[in-house]
């Protein structure tokens, strides 16, 4: 998380306004979801890939880290669809559930790189002030940040402690190791209560939620760019419905 958030803030898209990539990324989550997963899935998700790799800016190894884990959940979620209960054998493999999961795991794997192309080009904190104006609760907006804000606070905690438990030898053996992730848990979800709680407080001394005004950089909506998002999602749903 800290490497993709650092990537937004530093890419070639950083100073773009967020409704532009909010339409590239969340026009191709759409085309993801409503193609046929085949050839749709793949060609969202080439598209998606072809983006972060190439005007995004990302990395290969960046974009294998950050898609690791939401691509682990995937593969879970549609092993199940392999199998089918009951019969003569409680449980076996069903050759009608191939199909579903390959599609399952397609659309998935094609959304999970679109939201990647929107998180790794905007900023939340370029996110979070737009939300405001845009209607949603000043609360909401508030408590989203210091949630954001909390989750690199418990990052750097959990560093601070395995770095001290590394350095006295802590991870010499398995049963020192589970030892010291036992420790470690421990410590940072007092930490982390803590914060939280001292957070609350610095919410509650504000008075009322949103009253913490901050000031945008002046951005403007480029024509092309959107032109641009509009041909190439005519063009992917084209692609898509002609060979599927």
């Amino acid at each position: 998380m800290p490497a993709l958030d650092a990537v937004a803030c530093t890419g070639p898209w950083r100073h773009r306004h967020p409704g532009e990539k909010a339409a590239l990324a969340f026009g191709l989550l759409c085309c993801a979801v409503a193609l046929p997963p085949w050839p749709g899935a793949l060609v969202v998700g080439a598209v998606a890939a072809a983006l972060l790799l190439g005007p995004a800016g990302l990395g290969v190894l960046r974009l294998l880290r950050a898609a690791r884990g939401p691509l682990t959940f995937v593969v879970v979620g549609a092993l199940p669809l392999l199998f089918s209960v009951g019969g003569p054998a409680l449980v076996r493999v069903d050759p009608a559930g191939v199909g579903a999961a390959l599609a399952l795991t397609g659309r998935a794997t094609a959304a999970v790189l679109c939201l990647l192309l929107f998180a790794a080009t905007t900023p939340l904190a370029d996110t979070l002030p737009r939300l405001a104006r845009l209607g949603v609760p000043p609360a909401v907006v508030d408590v989203a940040g210091l949630v954001y804000r909390m989750l690199f606070l418990l990052l750097d905690r959990i560093a601070a402690v395995r770095a001290a438990q590394a350095g006295r030898l802590g991870f010499r053996d398995l049963r020192t190791a589970f030892r010291s992730v036992a420790g470690q848990a421990g410590a940072v979800f007092v930490s982390a209560f803590d914060r939280a709680r001292r957070m609350e407080q610095g919410l509650a001394l504000r008075g009322e939620p949103g009253a913490l005004r901050v000031q945008l950089p002046a951005q403007r909506l480029s024509r092309r760019f959107l032109a641009a998002t509009a041909v190439l999602l005519a063009a992917v749903v084209t692609l898509s419905l002609a060979f599927a």
